[in-house]
């Protein structure tokens, strides 16, 4: 007999005269979409892409409507999938929830045998939810790094954004991980927060010269990119010798005004991030490392807040404001 309520609450997203609604609805396991593994949920997280879909602010859903979430973890309650028992801890992130099909913010999950992913022992579900999407980017980083031989000994990464959510989590992996980090930042009024997390310098952009030349003073092992555009350029021209810098976001523009000289002069490698491409057999390794060798141990910093599903709608607006910092979870 199923242990699955008849009604359970959930945080859904839907268009209505071209207009997105979004809410707290009670459904039942009928009303969300199939899949092979159900989970009765016990954390989400909010990411920036989160708040985009529940306001409309970016066209994320592709079908309506659809429950928000874009990060789940919780315990089996049922499954389909022989390499799934009741009671295990599974997680699904990068996986397409909340963009084509039902996302984490609710009381049961039912997600595809194919998104589902075994929690690691040395990871729990809260744990899991504060790294989440963005902390998988960061660790996919870290792990694309090191499998292209970065070292601690060629020098410090250099990481921008430094206060969101993949930042402040790159950081902790990087600190983790035997690797010095220099933090830049917007936010000069966050300096004691990145210490706290285990940066080592801190720049601030705004009294920043990032200049034009076609090489800079190489001054940095690697990089880990959140913002893009100028920024991004000036990591590459700033970077040693077969040091690796990984680009994940777009904070500031998708374009990259570079040149050739970083890359046939000191041969370093620009590698890209995608988490949402890999096969689940990778992303099954990037979580195995993550709790092996990297696992943040400043969490508790990085999580800021911790909410519940009513609470979600106030603090969509903080995240496309670029007031929040860190990480924020939600206990369903």
């Amino acid at each position: 007999m199923s242990s699955i309520p008849n009604q359970f609450t959930c945080f859904r997203i839907n268009q209505k005269d071209e207009k997105i609604v979004s809410g707290l609805e009670m459904v039942s396991i009928e009303d969300i979409n199939p899949g092979e593994v159900t989970l009765k949920t016990e954390y989400s997280s909010i990411n920036y892409k989160d708040a985009l879909a529940a306001t409309g602010a970016g066209k994320i859903l592709r079908k309506f409507p659809l429950i928000g979430g874009v990060d789940v973890a919780g315990e089996v309650v049922e499954s389909e999938d022989p390499r799934f028992s009741i009671g295990d801890k599974v997680i699904a992130a990068c996986s397409g929830l909340s963009e084509t099909n039902d996302g984490g913010y609710s009381e049961y999950t039912r997600i595809s045998s194919e998104a589902a992913i075994q929690l690691p022992d040395k990871i729990d579900t809260k744990t899991a939810m504060a790294i989440g999407t963005a902390g998988f980017a960061a660790g996919l980083a870290v792990f694309k790094m090191k499998l292209n031989m970065q070292t601690p000994e060629m020098g410090p990464i250099v990481v921008t954004g430094a206060t969101g959510g993949v930042g402040s989590i790159a950081i902790d992996m990087l600190s983790t991980s035997g690797f010095e980090t220099t933090a830049i930042t917007r936010k000069k009024t966050h300096d004691e927060y990145l210490r706290s997390i285990g940066t080592t310098n801190i720049l601030c952009l705004e009294e920043m010269e990032i200049g034009e030349r076609p090489l800079e003073k190489a001054q940095f092992g690697g990089g880990i990119d959140n913002v893009g555009g100028d920024l991004l350029s000036w990591v590459l021209r700033s970077t040693v010798p077969e040091g690796n810098v990984a680009s994940i976001g777009l904070a500031a523009d998708f374009k990259l005004p570079t040149n050739v000289m970083p890359f046939i002069l000191r041969g370093v490698n620009l590698l890209g991030v995608n988490s949402t491409t890999l096969p689940n057999s990778f992303k099954q390794e990037v979580w195995e490392d993550i709790a092996n060798n990297m696992l943040p141990k400043k969490i508790e910093d990085i999580v800021t807040k911790e909410v519940s599903l009513k609470e979600l709608p106030e603090q969509f607006q903080a995240f496309l404001d670029g007031s929040i910092v860190g990480r924020v979870l939600v206990k369903v």
